[in-house]
């Protein structure tokens, strides 16, 4: 949704109305292009934490942003279509099948 609004140049549709005209556009179009930013499809294409903050501060984000509208991301037709196929390649590459290690000892 929130994407579809960023593409048709609605944003103000997301901004608390009791806010009314009281909030900067330029802000918030950052705030959600950070946020689209860090959910694309594939998790390597995401930022690092540090270069969120840094983009949030203003700095990088034009670039970064400009990048990612260069990626081919996939297009799935419809979520029953290929259940469990249009996973199978990223499946095992992806950070949520990672066994849970342990990263210190009882406290």
């Amino acid at each position: 949704m929130v994407k579809k609004l960023h593409q048709e140049n609605k944003l103000q549709m997301m901004v608390d109305r009791d806010l009314k005209d009281k909030y900067d556009r330029n802000e918030l179009k950052e705030m959600v292009q950070v946020a689209l930013l860090c959910t694309q499809f594939h998790p390597s294409h995401r930022p690092k934490m540090s270069e969120n903050v840094r983009m949030l501060e203003g700095d990088g984000l034009a670039k970064k942003w400009e990048a990612s509208q260069k990626l081919d991301t996939p297009k799935l037709k419809s979520c029953c279509e290929y259940p469990l196929q249009k996973y199978m390649d990223f499946i095992e590459e992806s950070s949520l099948v990672v066994e849970a290690i342990e990263l210190s000892g009882p406290r």
